[in-house]
């Protein structure tokens, strides 16, 4: 899984990238998305906003690769109204 995010000021580029995302992912927040895609997809998803941030002198997109051990110990606070799942079972406080 790959957690995308991005902080891009024109709203065109930054629409463009969203729509890019959206193809590829799940928004799980307004500028971050979790895409569980393969390392082809990942690469074909690279070029494509790699093409769109071209000429672009500000602003930035990040990318965050989680392994799989990685990806059972996330966390969230909160939740959408439809959502109804505990994702806490491993979560320690300290």
């Amino acid at each position: 899984m790959y957690v995308i995010s991005y902080d891009i000021d024109k709203d065109r580029t930054r629409t463009k990238i969203a729509k890019v995302l959206e193809n590829y992912g799940t928004r799980v927040q307004y500028s971050v998305f979790e895409c569980s895609i393969t390392e082809g997809q990942f690469e074909e998803l690279y070029s494509q906003l790699a093409t769109l941030m071209s000429g672009e002198i500000e602003g930035n997109i990040r990318f965050y690769q989680l392994c799989k051990s990685c990806i059972g110990k996330i966390a969230k606070l909160g939740c959408k109204p439809d959502e109804s799942t505990n994702d806490f079972d491993d979560l320690f406080i300290i």
